[in-house]
């Protein structure tokens, strides 16, 4: 894991930044994404035209800040997919992360080299974004846990955007008790107390369970059954009646407008070559209509009261992270958009809903990690890390 071409790390000299010394995330080692800036430091987004064309940051993004301020030391930046729109983790520049856990697989993206530093216990944490899965699918892929928190709870200045009304910070733990200790620092409060805990019911989200490789859901029901013995039986529920496809249809057209608007001005100017779909993204978001993106936000104005009103007085879901392990590195183009499209109908649902979701790395199929998502309402982001815990207890 050494190997600037195969490592988390960017290539070049390691970044390093001591925390306070007396803190209650003192002794603990974190990496963060090369989109979050780090005053002295070039942020490349993934990219060396990113970096060439962007001076060093002149401050430090905030929850960067806060990790610091609470005594963690930051010892490196980490790989992620050019201009983080990809969810295979492969970057052609700095080198694509082996995933420690299935070398002969994708670590997942865009936060990959986050969750590979991670799995590899080159750091204890990892801070990573998650627009439309890039924090939880690499959470699933590399057999780490992962937390994408509610949808605007933490402040992303200082932080390279893609699509801002979906973007959020996220981070990777090697186990539950450390994404709950980093969560108690940089989370805002929430009512019920330090000890809130969900009021149920758990709802398992059959959609999504069906869309799943047969074998992943048959190898995560023991972590579900965990959940169970937590939280009571799970009731069956349908969340999106319209299918999966129509969520992963509007988000796509929604993150491919902002993702344009956001970044299109720079792509025009600087033509930047780009590896493998991710230029042919950026070609779809410079063209998508108007009206589809229209009939995204129309649709995600009804699907987030839709949600709400579900898990609004305590419910969890449950369901499959991913619906299949990481794609082998052989696996072509057309597979790999393949396994994105099917992957993204979930992650959709968290994205669409603005809320908070738990990676709980929790089986494995053909040798290679899968995870249990875990999503309630928005706001309760403390208690759904306490909910993690207790499920991994129950995990051993």
């Amino acid at each position: 894991m050494t190997d600037d071409t195969t490592g988390p790390f960017i290539p070049g000299p390691r970044l390093h930044v001591a925390g306070v010394e007396h803190g209650p995330l003192a002794g603990l080692n974190f990496a963060v994404k090369d989109l979050y800036d780090v005053q002295g430091a070039v942020t490349t987004y993934g990219h060396p035209e990113w970096g060439r064309t962007h001076g060093p940051a002149a401050a430090t993004a905030p929850v960067v800040l806060a990790l610091l301020e609470a005594g963690a030391t930051l010892v490196g930046k980490t790989k992620t997919v050019e201009l983080a729109y990809g969810l295979t983790g492969e970057n052609v520049w700095h080198g694509t992360p082996i995933n420690p856990k299935a070398p002969d697989r994708f670590p997942g993206g865009s936060s990959c080299g986050s969750a590979a530093a991670v799995a590899a216990g080159l750091v204890d944490f990892a801070m990573g974004s998650d627009t439309g899965g890039s924090v939880r699918i690499p959470a699933s892929y590399c057999g780490v846990y992962g937390i994408r928190p509610t949808w605007g709870a933490i402040t992303l200045a200082g932080c390279c955007p893609l699509g801002p009304s979906f973007d959020t910070p996220g981070w990777l733990a090697k186990d539950a008790e450390t994404l709950w200790r980093v969560g108690l620092e940089i989370l805002p409060l929430e009512p019920g107390g330090p000890n809130c805990l969900p009021a149920g019911p758990l709802l398992k989200a059959e959609a999504v369970w069906v869309n799943a490789d047969p074998r992943v859901a048959l190898a995560l029901l023991p972590a579900l059954e965990a959940v169970e013995r937590v939280m009571g039986t799970a009731l069956p529920t349908k969340l999106a009646s319209e299918g999966l496809d129509t969520l992963y249809e509007h988000f796509r057209c929604m993150q491919a407008q902002e993702a344009w608007a956001t970044l299109g001005g720079w792509v025009s100017r600087t033509r930047p070559e780009f590896g493998p779909g991710v230029g042919a993204r950026f070609d779809g978001a410079r063209d998508m209509p108007l009206a589809k993106a229209a009939a995204g936000r129309a649709f995600r104005k009804h699907f987030q009261h839709r949600m709400r009103s579900l898990l609004m007085g305590g419910a969890v879901v449950a369901y499959p992270t991913s619906p299949m392990p990481a794609p082998l590195l052989s696996a072509t183009q057309a597979e790999q958009n393949a396994v994105r499209e099917a992957s993204m109908g979930v992650t959709a649902i968290a994205g669409l809903g603005g809320l908070p979701e738990v990676s709980i790395p929790a089986a494995t199929v053909d040798g290679a990690p899968v995870g249990l998502s875990l999503v309630c309402g928005p706001g309760r982001d403390r208690m759904l890390l306490r909910l993690a815990r207790m499920v991994a207890e129950e995990l051993g």
